[in-house]
């Protein structure tokens, strides 16, 4: 099969390697219909995480096809067409049953989605069969059911966003986006997104942002504050995972509120003191999306919900390392890889 592979720090080639085989009963095989690019993927795209000592595959989202399933597989027959979380999980265990299926006991993380064909380990508990044809419209919004809009969906869920809810969502990526649209869905009667990109803006507006706010540090958050009755946000969504946006996520946010963190943290720290002052709550993490996906599906396939918009631009398979490029560079907002 061909199948994206990180050798180095911005070196992603496009390889042939064995296909995948059935190692567990539980496991299943995928062929993968469409996969993308992740925010994520760039940190060790650009260098920034641990030092990389070996080539390895790489990519965590894709929907597709079962191909063949192990003898233990009963809920998930060949020939479905399946959405794949980016985490796999039995959803029988203790955690699972408590909504956090990223914790299962027989979970863990998979790579290598971004390739023809993916090895799904706890098949039953970890793929949703998605009934019915799926067409090419259809498609990116199933695609953004497997991480990117659970994660918007996780920031707002533990920001504790409801109906009536302020909010300001810190990050104009495809999660923080996500992160706009979740709460619209949730009930947000206000939604303010930070961001300076005009594109990201307007698909912002169109996910629901009443306000948009350019400016960013103190400033930011004044003008933040000001939009939203002198006192902040009831919930902050921080999509980003620094230092910087975590900073800009707690000065926002009303005495009382609760930030919800889905960004993966590097160089973060928090200031406890001035949370126990103000009273302010921090929750979130990696999103169980495994959780969501009862709800969400079926308003992905009523239309209801069209998450899918982040995708603006799509590549085949052997152009990946052009998606990555251009999602480092800003270029694209979520790069849709067809193998």
């Amino acid at each position: 099969m061909r199948a994206t592979v990180l050798h180095s720090p911005g070196d992603i080639r496009l390889d042939t390697l064995p296909d995948p085989d059935v190692e567990a009963d539980t496991d299943a095989i995928v062929r993968v219909v469409a996969a993308c690019v992740c925010g994520s993927d760039l940190w060790p795209y650009r260098g920034l995480n641990k030092p990389q000592t070996e080539a390895h595959q790489i990519g965590h989202e894709q929907v597709g096809i079962v191909e063949r399933v192990g003898t233990d597989v009963s809920g998930i027959s060949v020939g479905d067409f399946v959405i794949a979380p980016f985490m796999y999980s039995d959803n029988t265990c203790a955690h699972c049953r408590n909504g956090v299926q990223t914790s299962c006991v027989n979970g863990g993380g998979y790579e290598g989605c971004q390739a023809e064909l993916v090895r799904v380990p706890q098949a039953d508990g970890t793929l949703v069969a998605v009934p019915g044809e799926v067409d090419d419209e259809l498609l990116p919004h199933l695609l953004a059911l497997t991480d990117v809009f659970p994660t918007g969906h996780h920031a707002a869920y533990s920001a504790g966003v409801t109906a009536g809810s302020t909010v300001a969502v810190v990050g104009d990526g495809a999660v923080g986006l996500s992160g706009v649209l979740a709460a619209k869905r949730l009930g947000a009667a206000t939604v303010v997104a930070m961001s300076r990109h005009a594109d990201r803006q307007e698909l912002a507006r169109q996910f629901g942002a009443d306000h948009i706010v350019e400016t960013r540090g103190k400033e930011g958050a004044a003008e933040v504050r000001e939009i939203l009755g002198g006192i902040g946000a009831d919930a902050v969504l921080e999509c980003v995972g620094t230092g910087e946006s975590m900073k800009q996520a707690f000065l926002s946010l009303r005495p009382g509120g609760t930030v919800g963190y889905v960004g993966v943290p590097h160089g973060v720290e928090l200031n406890v003191p001035a949370m126990f002052g103000r009273n302010q709550a921090l929750a979130g993490g990696v999103a169980p999306v495994r959780r969501y996906l009862d709800e969400l599906v079926p308003d992905v396939l009523s239309g209801a919900l069209q998450p899918g918009a982040v995708f603006d631009q799509t590549f085949a398979l052997d152009q990946v390392s052009d998606a990555y490029r251009a999602m480092d560079e800003r270029t694209a907002i979520k790069a849709l890889l067809r193998p």
